[in-house]
């Protein structure tokens, strides 16, 4: 047993001895010294020792496991040291070297103009509402006063989904949504994508932004429309804006009007973008029609209302003066950074 021992010291330490990664030095360790090791199952047969050979043997072998327990242990601090200088080496940086700047993104036109828009609107008592982009017909087309033969609904105005469900051509469809849930007073602007089968163009996309609103209550006059609107586009353009009304049809408001302003590139004295005519049309309105207001279980004896209705895409592109609506949408980073 002595002559194995003695083996074992000298093939365990010539093994340690060439490793060169702890996970080798664990696998030698786990050989020699493990419970199934070949230290360890020696030890087991000391049994059938003679008793005057026991404690030499015993002796022996405990020096020499305590003999590889060190090794494994000098070597191991050994291999972490030298693990740590390679680190070193490859993880140098030089902290005398400036440093990469990083660049910060800008908000894109249209969130600029639909936050700015917003907070117009909330500082004159409005709520955000915001509903499903995939409508009912019902909600789309039928609550809001459209005829069964009405254009609109018609394949090519329109992507459906199913004969009852299709991708909103307006956000006007939770303004019912709201008078539904909602009883007056109500006050509140719709954001959102809304979908139409146009070709894509410098000023049309088959998905484009709108912002609607909706004001239900007691004694709504057209006054009240154009008061606010008034209000919004001096906040919006500047108080040199001057606005003006002209008649319009809605299936969904009566009276209803177009609402223009002067042109923010030239003032109103003419251009190419307002075709020298000085004013620009910004946005639909008129009052709530009485038919809308019955099917939300409204009495329109006792409460009127208006609402109104604007691309996002093109307020944006008057304010910002952007000759093409595919610019906003093209991710061109030369164009979102003069924003």
């Amino acid at each position: 047993m002595k002559d194995k021992l003695e083996s074992i010291k000298s093939q365990s330490i010539a093994e340690i001895d060439t490793v060169d990664s702890i996970q080798q030095l664990e696998e030698i360790r786990i050989k020699y010294l493990g419970k199934k090791g070949q230290l360890t199952q020696l030890l087991r047969g000391m049994g059938q020792l003679k008793p005057e050979e026991r404690p030499v043997i015993g002796q022996l072998a405990n020096e020499i496991r305590d003999m590889i327990s060190e090794k494994i242990e000098e070597t191991a601090y050994c291999l972490k040291r030298k693990e740590r200088e390679k680190r070193l080496r490859n993880e140098f940086i030089d902290v005398t070297m400036p440093g990469r700047t990083k660049k910060l993104g800008n908000r894109h036109p249209l969130t600029k103009v639909l936050d700015e828009i917003e907070d117009i609107f909330i500082g004159m008592g409005f709520s955000i509402v915001e509903g499903p982009e995939i409508e009912k017909v019902y909600y789309n087309f039928d609550a809001l006063n459209h005829s069964e033969h009405h254009p609109a609904r018609d394949m090519q105005d329109t992507f459906y989904i199913t004969e009852e469900l299709l991708l909103r051509t307006q956000t006007s469809p939770n303004q019912v949504r709201t008078m539904e849930k909602q009883k007056p007073p109500i006050r509140v602007i719709v954001p959102g994508r809304v979908y139409r089968s146009d070709e894509i163009d410098a000023t049309h996309s088959p998905m484009f932004h709108q912002i609607e609103g909706l004001v239900v209550d007691k004694g709504i006059t057209m006054a009240n429309l154009k008061g606010t609107l008034e209000l919004f586009a001096k906040k919006l353009f500047g108080e040199h804006i001057q606005t003006k009304f002209r008649p319009h049809y809605f299936p969904f408001t009566e009276p209803s009007a177009e609402m223009d302003c002067t042109c923010s590139s030239c003032g109103g004295d003419g251009c190419h973008i307002c075709k020298n005519t000085g004013w620009i049309e910004i946005l639909g309105a008129g009052m709530v029609h009485p038919n809308v207001l019955e099917n939300c279980n409204i009495d329109s004896t006792v409460y009127s209302g208006f609402a109104f209705g604007m691309g996002l895409d093109r307020i944006a592109m008057l304010k910002y003066d952007i000759s093409d609506l595919r610019l906003m949408f093209e991710n061109d980073k030369r164009f979102l950074e003069q924003f």
